[in-house]
């Protein structure tokens, strides 16, 4: 008979590895997402929690008056010095490591070949970013749909509860004009007769500009060209059927219509001449421009400087007055002190990592898209996390962090950094000879813009014009880009020509 195995509590050793979020490393974390309008408006919040953190002055204010010794003013944290955290309370100058011209050396490359200036010709150049305002600019709204329909509303003549439904109604209202949602669907949510409804929409729908109040494009259409006295049932047939009129099937629609090429061509005119959006002028709220975090330069020598907008970029100091003050106060004051100044030190330090970081990545993709910045889009490389992440020795997940919701400023315009990533053709794996899938759809939409009117070309044509190039790309590619740019296919963009002429 076999002995069973004899089972009871016993003690094991056993090593393991495990990497544990603390809060401070997800603060971290947080703070590489940020954007410098977020990073700003997060600084604020922990001074206000925080006495010991002060914010810096920008360069051109007026300096802080000089405390009586040196111990006692703001200060960097304290740290080893190898690691001198007090850089973050200076401006993020970008130092000689981020000034790079022909003769730099890249972790990829010896030798970089830096051509001049671009020329005036690029879109949005400019010499420098010195007269930019600090904090952007807000476009000038227009005044809101809104209120302008209720002010019409209110000078005409109908009951009571028909002003107040019309009024419900002008705020049901997308950005368009347009009201999505059924008259059926109101009258149940208001509990009231849905022939009420209806009427209060004919109030709406009274009002400038024509059009509003739609709940179609068709009704839109409809509505400006019964202002015009021109919706005749010939007519009325054409804007039932737009559907058809976007694909081309004009003899189609001219029996339906009723009407030989002479007068199908002049309704066509016309309908051409209707405004689809008639309400897209007024706007719900401020337009606020993009604020970069990174600036772009070039030099005189023919070199690129990167640095980081100091302008909206805070700039975070520890206060020891304050420190010095509460001093002697006792071993609870003490503790408190010691927990409020490691939680500035780390502030501050994550603030100068997070600078660093942003400089290194932003300076290896524009050294890696150089010829962007020269010829345009054209000169897009294939550019991926992986490439960046192992070229600046940082983890790929870091490099995603550091290029979300930022935005650089360059010689040809304000770019999301994301913007620069573009997968390879082909199914390569990129590099510098490599052709980016942004830079073919670029070329793609030239070929077809220049394709004269008696030659559309077709995805094999563009196909084997890409080829000759240089471009190797499967006709489903180019078809997949094609639908991406909103081209049509060359069948419609035929008919569509037909019926321009």
């Amino acid at each position: 008979m076999a002995r069973g195995m004899v089972q009871g509590p016993r003690l094991e050793l056993r090593q393991s590895q495990q990497l544990v979020m603390t809060p401070q490393l997800q603060q971290a974390i947080r703070l590489l997402q940020m954007s410098n309008i977020e990073l700003a408006a997060f600084v604020e919040r922990e001074i206000e929690t925080n006495p010991l953190l002060e914010l810096a002055k920008h360069e051109g204010a007026p300096a802080a008056e000089p405390a009586a010794e040196p111990s006692d003013g703001p200060s960097a944290p304290d740290g080893p010095p190898g690691d001198d955290p007090a850089r973050a309370a200076e401006v993020f100058d970008t130092g000689a490591e981020n000034l790079f011209d022909a003769d730099a050396p890249s972790p990829r490359r010896e030798a970089w070949d830096m051509p001049g200036p671009v020329g005036a010709g690029g879109r949005g150049a400019s010499p420098g970013f010195d007269t930019e305002p600090p904090g952007g600019r807000e476009i000038a709204a227009a005044p809101s749909l809104q209120e302008h329909l209720l002010a019409q509303i209110g000078q005409m003549r109908a009951p009571p509860l028909r002003h107040m439904l019309a009024a419900h109604l002008a705020h049901q209202l997308d950005d368009d004009g347009f009201l999505r949602t059924a008259t059926a669907e109101i009258a149940e949510r208001l509990d009231v007769d849905e022939a009420e409804v209806a009427a209060a929409l004919d109030l709406v729908q009274a009002c400038e500009p024509t059009g509003v109040g739609a709940r179609g494009l068709a009704e839109c259409l409809a509505l400006q060209l019964a202002e015009r006295n021109r919706l005749d049932p010939a007519m009325r047939c054409l804007v039932d059927h737009l559907d058809l009129v976007a694909r081309g099937e004009h003899r189609r629609l001219r029996k339906l219509c009723g009407v030989d090429a002479e007068d199908y061509a002049e309704m066509l005119a016309e309908l051409r001449a209707l405004d689809p959006r008639p309400c897209s002028g007024y706007a719900r709220e401020p337009v606020a421009t993009v604020v970069p975090d990174v600036l772009m330069r070039r030099l005189a020598d023919g070199g690129w400087q990167i640095e980081l907008n100091a302008e909206t970029l805070p700039r975070v100091l520890l206060d020891r007055r304050y420190a010095a003050r509460l001093a002697g106060g006792g071993a609870e004051v003490e503790t408190w002190l010691a927990d409020r100044r490691a939680e500035a030190n780390w502030l501050i330090r994550s603030i100068d990592q997070r600078a660093r970081t942003i400089l290194k990545v932003a300076t290896e993709i524009v050294r890696h898209q150089q010829a962007f910045f020269d010829t345009g889009i054209s000169g897009l490389k294939p550019l991926t996390l992986r490439m960046v992440a192992d070229a600046t020795g940082l983890h790929e997940s870091t490099a995603s962090r550091v290029t979300s919701n930022k935005y650089i400023a360059t010689t040809r315009g304000v770019f999301e950094l994301k913007f620069f990533f573009t997968n390879a053709v082909g199914g390569a794996t990129g590099g510098e000879d490599g052709v980016a899938a942004e830079a073919v759809r670029h070329r793609i939409r030239a070929l077809v813009d220049a394709e004269p009117a008696d030659a559309i070309l077709s995805d094999d044509t563009i196909v084997e014009m890409l080829r000759a190039e240089g471009i190797d790309i499967a006709r489903r590619t180019v078809a997949k880009y094609r639908n991406a740019l909103r081209i049509p296919s060359s069948v419609e963009r035929r008919r569509q020509r037909s019926m321009a002429s």
